[in-house]
């Protein structure tokens, strides 16, 4: 492997894991892409640097000025990473359902956190539209906008769609994937689709989002609630996911995606949070109606760490009902 340059050219070229147990048991090829070993650990690594490049051949970032992020935490600490190697200040605006540790995080990065009350997305309060009012009381800032700002999609069209697709050798028959900005999803979906027009695209999403209908029908709308996961799942369709090549969808409720999660660390050795329980929970569904012999990939987008009090946290899945399908026994329902 050539010698990385920066913080910024770290990032990505994350390797395919098979995951044993779940490709045995379905017959199918199931790999995670290891987007939790990017260097700010998580996927969103690749958004916040496509954003901030794009700004920067822009014009619209100049040296030593403010970078402005509405985030759930991910995309916030990828961001606090690379301002401080590129030498932006950082200020992050994130609701206040989020696990603390994110929030913890972000502060002892140098980022300058500001927490607001959780609304639903029609308030002007939400953290999403305050981001961007915020930036603009601010000289020299920017807002990085990631829910609608296609430099996100198109970082994910330019490297992660490709390296899957070099990875497996063309060798993919779905790719799954639950989404929070589209970004992701958005931008390898189509890359593989114009590699391979037969790849099935599934979207996974858990229980309180509106996108599982909007795939199956067309129109928005959202069921139950779900209280593991955090940053997917959401009410609108944003401009990443918009136009994206989605063949179907996959609803997951909590106690199979914090089971999953559960079987990744006791049965595959990895610490992953929420968002990967759901995306392999989803791939082995979509493995199991495809049939044995297919290739199913899906990201395994950040490590547990973050995830303590919550997600990870044996008393917090007992308030929630989740006590049994957690530890390495919890295969129950």
């Amino acid at each position: 492997m050539p010698i990385r340059q920066s913080f910024s050219d770290a990032i990505g070229h994350t390797p395919l894991i098979r995951l044993n147990v779940f490709s045995d048991e379905t017959g199918c090829e199931i790999l995670g892409k290891a987007e939790f070993l990017n260097p700010g650990g998580s996927v969103k690594d690749r958004a916040a640097r496509g954003i901030l490049d794009d700004f920067e051949r822009r014009g619209e970032l100049e040296p030593g000025g403010t970078l402005v992020e509405g985030t759930a935490g991910n995309t916030g600490i990828g961001f606090a990473h690379l301002c401080n190697a590129r030498g932006y200040r950082c200020v992050i605006v994130m609701p206040d359902n989020q696990s603390p540790e994110k929030a913890a995080l972000l502060r002892t990065l140098g980022a300058e956190v500001r927490i607001v009350k959780t609304v639903p997305y029609a308030s002007d309060d939400h953290y999403q539209k305050l981001a961007p009012r915020m930036a603009a009381e601010i000289p020299g800032a920017a807002c990085g906008n990631q829910f609608d700002n296609t430099a996100n999609r198109d970082a994910h069209y330019a490297t992660t769609g490709p390296e899957i697709w070099h990875e497996t050798g063309g060798r993919v028959d779905a790719f799954v994937c639950a989404t929070g900005t589209g970004g992701t999803l958005g931008g390898v979906s189509r890359y593989l689709k114009e590699q391979k027009p037969g790849v099935r695209i599934v979207l996974a999403d858990p229980m309180g989002s509106a996108l599982y209908h909007w795939v199956k029908t067309g129109t928005l709308k959202s069921e139950g609630s779900s209280a593991v996961t955090e940053g997917i799942g959401i009410g609108r369709v944003t401009a990443n996911l918009e136009g994206a090549p989605i063949d179907d969808a996959v609803r997951l409720e909590d106690p199979e995606i914090v089971r999953t999660a559960h079987r990744l660390l006791h049965e595959e050795g990895l610490f992953l949070g929420g968002t990967s329980g759901t995306n392999v929970a989803a791939a082995v569904r979509v493995a199991r109606d495809l049939g044995p012999g297919n290739t199913v990939v899906t990201i395994l987008c950040d490590g547990g760490h973050k995830y303590l009090s919550r997600f990870w946290n044996p008393e917090y899945l007992a308030q929630k009902g989740l006590a049994d399908v957690a530890g390495p026994g919890g295969r129950g329902a």
